[in-house]
């Protein structure tokens, strides 16, 4: 678990700076250190067979998202592509769309759906389990700015870009920071490039948590420890969600994670990084 002390050399309102900016570049060094751990985070938790809708980041597509899908479709989730095509902000359509997929993934079993959520995706995501309560099981995000102001990340200008927003709206951006009323988990890492790691910071209650892993953001969908953490959630029994400090504890996530609430093992661990 991480804290939510400012620290780690970023300024609280301000984005993450060059050299966080330069660490991105192991992002490709982390699906290679998820391909050398799968004997280990392949024996997370396994599912109930519940739906998981996962969405992809900032200009991002279903392909981003791979990884997480496979993982989780191979712990026994009934996992679903968000189908939207790149993510270039809401664009007209794109959140009703999302919406309605929702609605039908718990009406055809029955079934409460999980969202998974990765930068931006993790947005939609928060803001989807708001608008509907009675569909949604628990949200979990990686690396998604939801507190602060937009500036706290490297990608505002682009998202501006993309999203065809001059200016981007303060209410409607500090309204992110209503934790869902469902189940919630913030995954972050202090070395995230992209975005100020205090943006992803939960206030942690009952039922809401923060995961800190070691990880770029660009690399945090296919990060073990990240994969670990969210196939861990996820497979909580509807109604006995547990918070991941409080969970019994399994060996590999012993092995993964050092303490519950102080910071994850290095991929290092591995021998990539």
């Amino acid at each position: 678990m991480g804290s939510q002390k400012t620290g780690g050399g970023v300024a609280a309102g301000g984005a993450p700076g060059v050299l966080r900016m330069a660490l991105e570049l192991r992002a490709p060094l982390e699906l290679g250190a998820a391909l050398a751990a799968y004997p280990f985070i392949n024996a997370a938790p396994r599912g109930d067979g519940h739906p998981v809708l996962v969405f992809p980041g900032l200009a991002a597509g279903d392909l981003s998202t791979l990884p997480i899908r496979r993982f989780l479709s191979g712990r026994g989730f009934d996992v679903h592509a968000w189908e939207q095509g790149l993510n270039f902000g809401p664009r007209p359509g794109v959140l009703e769309a999302c919406m309605d997929k929702v609605r039908q993934l718990h009406a055809g079993g029955a079934r409460k759906v999980s969202l998974v959520g990765w930068s931006l995706g993790g947005v939609y995501a928060r803001e989807i389990a708001k608008l509907l309560p009675d569909d949604v099981r628990c949200v979990i995000t990686l690396g998604t700015p939801f507190t602060d102001t937009p500036k706290s990340t490297n990608a505002w200008r682009v998202y501006q870009l993309l999203a065809g927003e001059k200016e981007i709206d303060a209410a409607r951006f500090a309204a992110l920071r209503i934790t869902p009323a469902m189940p919630t988990t913030s995954i972050y890492s202090r070395s995230d490039g992209v975005v100020a790691w205090q943006c992803s910071v939960e206030q942690e209650t009952a039922y809401s948590e923060n995961i800190e892993v070691h990880a770029s953001h660009l690399g945090m969908g296919a990060n073990p420890t990240a994969l670990y953490a969210i196939a861990d959630r996820l497979a909580q029994p509807e109604g006995s969600w547990r918070r991941f400090d409080e969970a019994a504890q399994s060996s590999l996530r012993k092995l993964l994670f050092r303490e519950p609430r102080r910071k994850p093992l290095p991929l290092s661990l591995f021998g990539l990084y």
